[in-house]
Protein backbone atom coordinates (compact mmCIF):
# COMPACT_ATOMS: atom_id res chain seq x y z
CA UNK A 1 0.00 0.00 0.00
CA UNK A 2 1.20 3.53 -0.84
CA UNK A 3 0.46 5.90 2.02
CA UNK A 4 -0.08 9.08 0.00
CA UNK A 5 -3.77 9.77 0.65
CA UNK A 6 -4.12 12.50 3.28
CA UNK A 7 -7.51 11.26 4.55
CA UNK A 8 -6.18 7.72 4.93
CA UNK A 9 -3.13 8.94 6.89
CA UNK A 10 -5.37 11.02 9.15
CA UNK A 11 -7.59 8.02 9.86
CA UNK A 12 -4.61 5.72 10.53
CA UNK A 13 -2.90 8.27 12.80
CA UNK A 14 -6.01 8.75 14.94
CA UNK A 15 -6.64 4.99 15.12
CA UNK A 16 -2.99 4.38 16.00
CA UNK A 17 -3.19 6.80 18.94
CA UNK A 18 -6.55 5.39 20.08
CA UNK A 19 -5.13 1.85 19.89
CA UNK A 20 -7.86 0.51 17.61
CA UNK A 21 -5.62 -0.75 14.79
CA UNK A 22 -5.11 -4.48 14.41
CA UNK A 23 -1.70 -5.81 15.44
CA UNK A 24 -0.44 -6.13 11.86
CA UNK A 25 -1.67 -2.69 10.80
CA UNK A 26 -0.20 -1.16 13.95
CA UNK A 27 3.24 -2.66 13.25
CA UNK A 28 3.16 -1.38 9.67
CA UNK A 29 2.08 2.09 10.76
CA UNK A 30 4.76 2.19 13.47
CA UNK A 31 7.40 1.53 10.81
CA UNK A 32 5.88 4.28 8.69
CA UNK A 33 6.08 6.82 11.53
CA UNK A 34 9.78 6.08 11.94
CA UNK A 35 10.45 6.98 8.30
CA UNK A 36 8.13 9.89 7.55
CA UNK A 37 8.10 13.36 9.05
CA UNK A 38 4.53 14.13 7.96
CA UNK A 39 3.17 10.95 9.57
CA UNK A 40 4.99 11.64 12.84
CA UNK A 41 3.50 15.13 12.85
CA UNK A 42 -0.02 13.72 12.41
CA UNK A 43 0.54 11.23 15.24
CA UNK A 44 1.87 13.96 17.55
CA UNK A 45 -1.19 16.08 16.72
CA UNK A 46 -3.60 13.29 17.66
CA UNK A 47 -1.64 12.41 20.81
CA UNK A 48 -1.89 16.00 21.97
CA UNK A 49 -5.56 16.31 20.98
CA UNK A 50 -6.70 13.05 22.55
CA UNK A 51 -4.39 13.49 25.55
CA UNK A 52 -6.17 16.71 26.44
CA UNK A 53 -9.49 14.93 26.09
CA UNK A 54 -8.36 12.17 28.45
CA UNK A 55 -7.26 14.70 31.06
CA UNK A 56 -10.77 16.14 31.15
CA UNK A 57 -12.25 12.81 32.28
CA UNK A 58 -12.07 12.04 36.04
CA UNK A 59 -10.08 8.95 37.00
CA UNK A 60 -12.02 5.88 38.04
CA UNK A 61 -10.92 2.68 39.75
CA UNK A 62 -11.92 -0.48 37.89
CA UNK A 63 -14.29 -2.91 39.55
CA UNK A 64 -12.83 -6.06 41.12
CA UNK A 65 -14.49 -8.14 38.40
CA UNK A 66 -12.18 -6.52 35.86
CA UNK A 67 -9.08 -8.02 37.52
CA UNK A 68 -10.82 -11.39 37.73
CA UNK A 69 -11.57 -11.26 34.00
CA UNK A 70 -7.96 -10.31 33.21
CA UNK A 71 -6.69 -13.23 35.29
CA UNK A 72 -9.06 -15.61 33.53
CA UNK A 73 -7.64 -14.60 30.15
CA UNK A 74 -3.94 -14.41 31.04
CA UNK A 75 -3.25 -16.97 33.80
CA UNK A 76 -3.35 -20.78 33.60
CA UNK A 77 -6.42 -22.27 35.28
CA UNK A 78 -4.44 -23.61 38.24
CA UNK A 79 -3.09 -20.13 38.99
CA UNK A 80 -6.34 -18.19 38.80
CA UNK A 81 -7.65 -16.62 42.01
CA UNK A 82 -10.41 -18.39 43.91
CA UNK A 83 -13.89 -16.94 43.69
CA UNK A 84 -14.49 -14.08 46.10
CA UNK A 85 -10.80 -13.28 46.60
CA UNK A 86 -9.85 -9.59 46.44
CA UNK A 87 -8.51 -8.90 42.97
CA UNK A 88 -6.28 -5.99 43.93
CA UNK A 89 -3.82 -6.80 46.65
CA UNK A 90 -5.14 -10.37 46.87
CA UNK A 91 -3.71 -13.71 45.77
CA UNK A 92 -4.79 -13.23 42.14
CA UNK A 93 -2.68 -10.15 41.45
CA UNK A 94 0.21 -11.41 43.59
CA UNK A 95 0.53 -14.45 41.33
CA UNK A 96 1.36 -12.08 38.45
CA UNK A 97 4.67 -11.26 40.11
CA UNK A 98 6.01 -14.79 40.36
CA UNK A 99 9.27 -15.61 38.50
CA UNK A 100 9.12 -15.97 34.74
CA UNK A 101 9.34 -19.74 35.04
CA UNK A 102 5.74 -19.78 36.26
CA UNK A 103 4.28 -19.66 32.74
CA UNK A 104 1.98 -16.92 31.56
CA UNK A 105 1.95 -15.31 35.01
CA UNK A 106 5.64 -14.50 34.62
CA UNK A 107 5.09 -13.06 31.16
CA UNK A 108 2.26 -10.89 32.43
CA UNK A 109 4.35 -9.80 35.41
CA UNK A 110 7.19 -8.77 33.13
CA UNK A 111 4.87 -6.82 30.87
CA UNK A 112 3.17 -5.11 33.79
CA UNK A 113 6.46 -4.29 35.49
CA UNK A 114 7.87 -2.85 32.26
CA UNK A 115 4.75 -0.73 31.78
CA UNK A 116 4.94 0.64 35.32
CA UNK A 117 8.66 1.37 34.91
CA UNK A 118 8.02 3.12 31.60
CA UNK A 119 5.38 5.34 33.23
CA UNK A 120 7.60 6.11 36.23
CA UNK A 121 10.91 6.60 34.41
CA UNK A 122 10.19 7.03 30.66
CA UNK A 123 13.70 8.30 29.88
CA UNK A 124 15.01 4.75 30.41
CA UNK A 125 13.22 3.74 27.21
CA UNK A 126 13.06 6.85 25.02
CA UNK A 127 15.03 10.07 24.88
CA UNK A 128 13.93 13.36 26.40
CA UNK A 129 13.57 14.70 22.84
CA UNK A 130 11.08 11.95 22.03
CA UNK A 131 9.11 12.67 25.19
CA UNK A 132 8.95 16.35 24.26
CA UNK A 133 7.82 15.47 20.74
CA UNK A 134 5.03 13.23 22.01
CA UNK A 135 3.80 15.93 24.38
CA UNK A 136 3.73 18.47 21.56
CA UNK A 137 6.48 20.63 23.09
CA UNK A 138 8.97 19.99 20.32
CA UNK A 139 9.09 18.85 16.71
CA UNK A 140 11.32 15.93 15.65
CA UNK A 141 14.86 16.73 14.54
CA UNK A 142 14.61 17.31 10.80
CA UNK A 143 15.97 19.10 7.78
CA UNK A 144 13.32 21.47 6.45
CA UNK A 145 13.17 23.86 3.49
CA UNK A 146 10.51 26.29 2.26
CA UNK A 147 10.99 27.14 -1.42
CA UNK A 148 9.49 30.23 -3.06
CA UNK A 149 9.23 31.66 -6.56
CA UNK A 150 10.92 34.86 -7.74
CA UNK A 151 8.09 36.93 -6.24
CA UNK A 152 8.56 35.40 -2.80
CA UNK A 153 5.42 33.23 -2.89
CA UNK A 154 5.82 29.98 -0.95
CA UNK A 155 5.46 26.96 -3.23
CA UNK A 156 7.05 23.91 -1.61
CA UNK A 157 7.72 22.48 1.84
CA UNK A 158 10.55 19.93 1.87
CA UNK A 159 11.24 17.86 4.98
CA UNK A 160 13.17 14.81 6.10
CA UNK A 161 14.01 13.39 9.53
CA UNK A 162 17.61 14.01 10.56
CA UNK A 163 18.50 10.31 10.65
CA UNK A 164 15.86 9.23 8.13
CA UNK A 165 16.13 8.23 4.50
CA UNK A 166 12.73 9.47 3.37
CA UNK A 167 12.03 12.91 1.93
CA UNK A 168 8.59 14.52 1.72
CA UNK A 169 7.78 17.33 -0.73
CA UNK A 170 4.47 19.09 -0.12
CA UNK A 171 3.02 21.65 -2.52
CA UNK A 172 1.89 24.70 -0.50
CA UNK A 173 1.16 27.06 -3.39
CA UNK A 174 -0.18 26.72 -6.94
CA UNK A 175 2.39 25.41 -9.43
CA UNK A 176 1.94 25.56 -13.20
CA UNK A 177 2.51 22.27 -14.96
CA UNK A 178 5.57 22.61 -17.25
CA UNK A 179 4.77 22.48 -20.95
CA UNK A 180 7.88 20.35 -21.41
CA UNK A 181 10.45 18.79 -19.11
CA UNK A 182 10.07 18.24 -15.38
CA UNK A 183 10.82 20.00 -12.11
CA UNK A 184 13.80 18.64 -10.16
CA UNK A 185 14.84 19.48 -6.59
CA UNK A 186 18.56 20.07 -5.97
CA UNK A 187 20.65 20.44 -2.82
CA UNK A 188 23.56 22.87 -3.11
CA UNK A 189 26.37 22.00 -0.67
CA UNK A 190 28.88 24.70 0.21
CA UNK A 191 31.95 22.98 -1.28
CA UNK A 192 30.61 20.11 -3.37
CA UNK A 193 28.64 19.54 -6.58
CA UNK A 194 24.87 19.91 -6.57
CA UNK A 195 22.86 16.80 -5.70
CA UNK A 196 19.54 15.89 -7.33
CA UNK A 197 17.06 14.91 -4.59
CA UNK A 198 14.05 14.01 -6.70
CA UNK A 199 11.26 15.10 -8.99
CA UNK A 200 8.90 17.80 -7.71
CA UNK A 201 5.11 17.29 -7.90
CA UNK A 202 2.83 20.05 -9.12
CA UNK A 203 0.03 19.15 -6.68
CA UNK A 204 -0.33 17.28 -3.42
CA UNK A 205 2.57 15.52 -1.71
CA UNK A 206 5.30 13.20 -2.90
CA UNK A 207 7.43 10.85 -0.83
CA UNK A 208 10.78 9.48 -2.04
CA UNK A 209 13.67 7.45 -0.64
CA UNK A 210 17.08 9.09 -0.25
CA UNK A 211 20.33 7.21 -0.98
CA UNK A 212 21.58 7.93 2.57
CA UNK A 213 20.44 9.60 5.77
CA UNK A 214 19.55 13.29 5.65
CA UNK A 215 22.32 13.98 8.15
CA UNK A 216 24.96 12.69 5.75
CA UNK A 217 23.43 14.28 2.65
CA UNK A 218 22.28 17.67 3.96
CA UNK A 219 24.50 18.56 6.92
CA UNK A 220 26.53 20.97 4.75
CA UNK A 221 23.67 22.14 2.54
CA UNK A 222 22.31 25.65 3.06
CA UNK A 223 20.41 26.14 -0.21
CA UNK A 224 17.75 24.20 -2.12
CA UNK A 225 16.63 24.98 -5.67
CA UNK A 226 14.14 23.61 -8.17
CA UNK A 227 15.04 23.74 -11.84
CA UNK A 228 13.25 22.87 -15.06
CA UNK A 229 15.04 19.92 -16.66
CA UNK A 230 14.63 18.34 -20.06
CA UNK A 231 17.20 15.54 -19.59
CA UNK A 232 15.97 12.30 -18.05
CA UNK A 233 18.94 12.12 -15.65
CA UNK A 234 20.62 15.55 -15.39
CA UNK A 235 24.06 15.59 -13.78
CA UNK A 236 23.82 19.23 -12.76
CA UNK A 237 21.03 21.82 -12.44
CA UNK A 238 20.03 23.82 -15.48
CA UNK A 239 20.08 27.59 -15.48
CA UNK A 240 16.26 27.74 -15.38
CA UNK A 241 15.70 28.11 -11.63
CA UNK A 242 11.99 27.99 -10.80
CA UNK A 243 11.99 27.96 -6.97
CA UNK A 244 14.64 28.43 -4.30
CA UNK A 245 14.96 28.48 -0.53
CA UNK A 246 17.16 27.77 2.46
CA UNK A 247 17.77 24.34 3.99
CA UNK A 248 17.32 24.68 7.75
CA UNK A 249 18.15 22.34 10.66
CA UNK A 250 15.17 21.89 12.93
CA UNK A 251 16.95 21.27 16.25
Amino acid sequence: MRYTNADLLEHLASSYVLGTLSSGARRRFARLTADRFDVRTRVAHWEQRLGQLAQSVPQQSPASQVWTAISARTLPESAQPVAGAAAVGGSGLVRWFKPAGWGLGGVAAGALASTLLFIAVPTLFISSDQIAMRSGERLPQSYVGVLSDAQGNGKLLVSSLRQGKVMTIKVIGPIAVPASGRLVLWALPANAPAMALGTVPTTGTSVSTLPDTSEKLLSKVSKLVVTLETDAAPSQPSTTVVFSGNCAKLW
